[in-house]
């Protein structure tokens, strides 16, 4: 059974749609919950759930190895930034290589970097008056936004549509692929470990 821990900062609707998908999983399931925010209403979201969730700060994350001590004993397959808004540290992805993904609300590498998250991202594509824009789920690595791509979905952005059609539209992506692309990954690495074992 493959294990996923799951990052996030804020709603956690991603987290739960997640945790939802997994709960009668044969090959994987989310076993915990990490965020920054002790006033997230994703600890909510995980209580309702029944699923583990602890909240840090940014001396346990970056200073300090006590988040890596936390993830070292969970033995996460798969980390899951979903809606996670600090920079990773190097020293927790070079402990998990390869392991950790995130999603963003857009086309990368378009309308990515510091500070370019939630509404900031619609706002921007917006004001741009792009004609699409979409979810991009890619690997985590030292800078913002910049990771392999995994996985791209598009929607259409319509000259009438305002920051908060644009986030509805982005949601309902998220809901639809996220899960999808994360169980793949994991269906992936068991079939890499298949194939070394025979």
């Amino acid at each position: 059974m493959k294990r996923v821990v799951i990052f996030a900062s804020g709603s956690g609707s991603n987290a739960e749609n997640l945790i939802k998908f997994f709960h009668n999983n044969d090959n994987a399931s989310v076993i915990q919950v990490l965020t920054n925010n002790p006033y997230a209403k994703v600890l909510d979201r995980c209580k309702k759930l029944n699923v583990s969730a602890l909240s840090f700060n940014r001396v346990a994350f970056s200073k300090s190895d006590d988040v890596l001590n936390i993830l070292k004993a969970s033995r996460p397959d798969l980390i899951v930034l979903a809606g996670f808004l600090w920079k990773f540290p190097e020293f927790i992805l070079k402990e998990f290589e390869n392991k950790v993904i995130n999603i963003h609300p857009a086309l990368l590498p378009k309308y990515g970097g510091k500070g370019m998250y939630g509404m900031h991202v619609h706002e921007a594509v917006v004001a741009n008056k792009e004609t699409e824009t979409g979810i991009t789920i890619h690997y985590v690595n030292e800078n913002y936004d910049e990771g392999a791509i995994i996985f791209q979905a598009k929607c259409e952005v319509s000259n009438s549509d305002s920051a908060k059609d644009v986030a509805e539209k982005i949601h309902l992506l998220e809901m639809e692929h996220f899960p999808i692309v994360v169980d793949d990954l994991l269906k992936s690495q068991i079939s890499k470990t298949k194939i070394q074992s025979d």
